[in-house]
């Protein structure tokens, strides 16, 4: 435990120089918080809707940090440690190469948590947001998200053969996750071709469950999205977990 939490420390500390991720996992979600809240505060999202659109787009603007973390973060740091011989180095160390993969699961996870608080913050301070479902259904539906997007991230990072692939294909996953599945263009307002491509996205079945999870509507039809989203984390751990390359 002693070293895990030194090796987390360090990590960590590298990751603050860094930058981007509390650009893109704590800032990104804060600032799309303040626009939606300012362009929709006090809108019902359709006409007779019990809730806003500002409610509604909650859950999606809280997957942010967990798809910049999962999807982007993890793919280049593995492959990153892996190119430079780091992962290799860690084999000959009381710390094992895998102790240092929970470490960065962990940082992103942080992450993950540190931006869902801060987007509650906001919404609740300055638009009056309050969680219409369970608490815990939402929690719930939330860390199988991030256990999913972070299944993709240690898939990608551990098998692509270097940094730059690892990179092109995160930005391939990323960026279209990113925009489409609804995290930050809400996904009721894109036209139906567009709603078909963002379903094909586990990110945007994600989303459906924790909209529902946060608005607490009915469970009916969130039984696709979660499979999708338990499949998807169980799949990749598997495919990962047979074809991880240490070095």
């Amino acid at each position: 435990m002693k070293t895990f939490k030194t090796l987390l420390r360090t990590e960590l500390l590298l990751s603050f120089r860094g930058l981007d991720m509390l650009l893109f996992a704590i800032c990104m979600p804060v600032v799309v918080t303040v626009i939606i809240g300012l362009l929709f505060d006090g809108r019902p999202a359709y006409s007779g809707a019990s809730y806003t659109f500002f409610e509604q787009s909650f859950g999606a603007i809280c997957t942010i940090a967990i798809c910049a973390g999962g999807v982007m973060g993890l793919p280049l740091v593995l492959s990153e440690y892996r190119g430079r011989k780091i992962l290799k180095r860690f084999q000959v160390t009381p710390v094992s190469p895998a102790l240092l993969l929970v470490v960065q699961v962990t940082i992103y996870a942080i992450y993950s948590i540190a931006s869902l608080i801060l987007v509650y913050l906001t919404g609740k301070l300055f638009f009056k947001y309050q969680l219409q479902g369970s608490v815990l259904s939402f929690l719930g539906a939330y860390f199988l998200v991030m256990l999913s997007m972070f299944s993709i991230g240690i898939l990608v990072g551990g098998i692509a053969p270097n940094s730059k692939i690892a990179g092109a294909i995160a930005s391939l996953l990323y960026f279209p996750m990113l925009i489409f599945s609804g995290a930050t263009l809400p996904y009721e307002i894109m036209p139906p071709f567009l709603q078909k491509f963002a379903d094909l996205m586990p990110l945007t079945q994600g989303i459906k469950l924790l909209k529902t999870a946060s608005l607490g509507l009915q469970s009916d039809n969130i039984l696709a999205p979660f499979l999708i989203m338990l499949i998807t984390a169980v799949a990749c751990t598997a495919v990962s977990l047979r074809f991880f390359k240490w070095e």
